[in-house]
């Protein structure tokens, strides 16, 4: 069984930083991307930032030059660094891990954690 964890949200002011954390545990044969992706009240989930099993990355233009994904191999732990927070951004931040379950899969699966709020508010 997979399970992804988020953490890392938080209240914080406009203009501050939060790192979020996804670690992810049991066992995936082959992971081939990673983001996060964000909700806010009354809108769709949509992508903030995305990194291929080769090491690219991809951004939403309303988080270009503040966030920053990154990964830790060893750990199987995913990051996202946002600085210079925006009231905007407030939303409830998912990890998502799409890979194979196995040898035999013919398709990726989605993987997806719990969500981890980020309120940024004076």
């Amino acid at each position: 069984q997979v399970q992804l964890v988020e953490s890392g949200g938080g209240l914080v002011q406009p203009g501050g930083s939060l790192r979020l954390s996804c670690a992810a545990s049991g066992s995936i044969f082959r992971i081939n991307a990673m983001g996060w992706y964000r909700q806010a009240p009354g809108k769709q989930r949509d992508l903030v930032a995305g990194l291929s099993s080769s090491g690219v990355t991809n951004y939403a233009d309303s988080v270009k030059g503040r966030f920053t994904i990154s990964r830790d191999n060893a750990e199987n732990t995913l990051y996202l660094q946002m600085n210079s927070l925006r009231p905007e951004d407030t939303a409830v931040y998912y990890c998502k891990f799409a890979g194979r379950p196995d040898f035999h899969s013919v398709k990726d699966y989605d993987y997806w954690g719990q969500g981890t709020q980020v309120t940024v508010s004076s």
